[in-house]
């Protein structure tokens, strides 16, 4: 009978120092897979945020309407807060009319900050919240701190009208480069550029242009 020989410990030890070893390396490239994927998720959350808050940018700008009662033509800056006034987007049950919502953008304290006002339906109601958009956008309080939405953290950003066939400044879109009808109406295109910090993640600048949805350019 041929006796039966089985492992020796130098083997068994052997065996198990390799599989050690293996699943190392293994566990290093799973958790490298698992760091890269969330890396690349965290991008895509910042990058969705981003394409939100600019939709909502543009949203805003399509639904501008104009309040003669407050001798605009539902957008001013100020070189600080962008003010506007649109047609709001939820009607009520009732069936009654939506109204208006005045909207203000600012840049305070390196955040993006919109915000809005509940639906107006009068004039004295318009103008009062005309003028608390404007505190807001200076010195808010907490009345008006309690109707703004923190958006995102930027370095800067900055407006361009465009009017006379021209890119212009808006603060001096008054001057000689707009002296035709148009003057003082809603320009026909902004050009918004905000620049992203570093320390997000994503840094650089974008630029979005928004063209008035009735704009016909007939010059040549």
């Amino acid at each position: 009978m041929r006796a039966q020989r089985g492992f020796t410990l130098i083997e068994l030890l052997i065996a198990i120092t390799l599989m050690a070893v293996l699943a190392g390396l293994s566990w290093r490239g799973l958790d490298s897979l698992i760091r890269s994927r969330d890396i690349t998720q965290a991008q895509v959350n910042k990058t969705a945020v981003v394409q939100t808050v600019l939709a909502q940018w543009q949203a805003d700008l399509n639904a501008v309407h104009p309040a003669p009662p407050l001798n605009n033509d539902g957008v001013q800056w100020d070189g600080r807060t962008l003010r506007m006034t649109r047609r709001a987007a939820t009607n009520p049950a009732d069936g009654a009319d939506a109204g208006l919502w005045v909207v203000g953008w600012t840049l305070r304290n390196k955040q993006w900050i919109r915000w809005q006002s509940p639906p107006v339906r009068d004039h004295a109601t318009l103008q009062q919240a005309w003028t608390q958009v404007d505190r807001w956008g200076q010195t808010p309080g907490s009345e008006d701190a309690a109707l703004e939405t923190v958006l995102l953290p930027l370095e800067a950003w900055q407006l361009t009208y465009f009017r006379s066939n021209t890119w212009v400044n808006p603060l001096s879109s008054s001057s000689s480069l707009d002296k035709d009808s148009s003057q003082g109406a809603l320009p026909d295109g902004i050009r918004l550029k905000i620049d992203l910090p570093n320390n997000t993640g994503m840094r650089g600048s974008i630029t979005l242009d928004w063209v008035r949805p009735n704009f016909s350019n007939t010059k040549t």
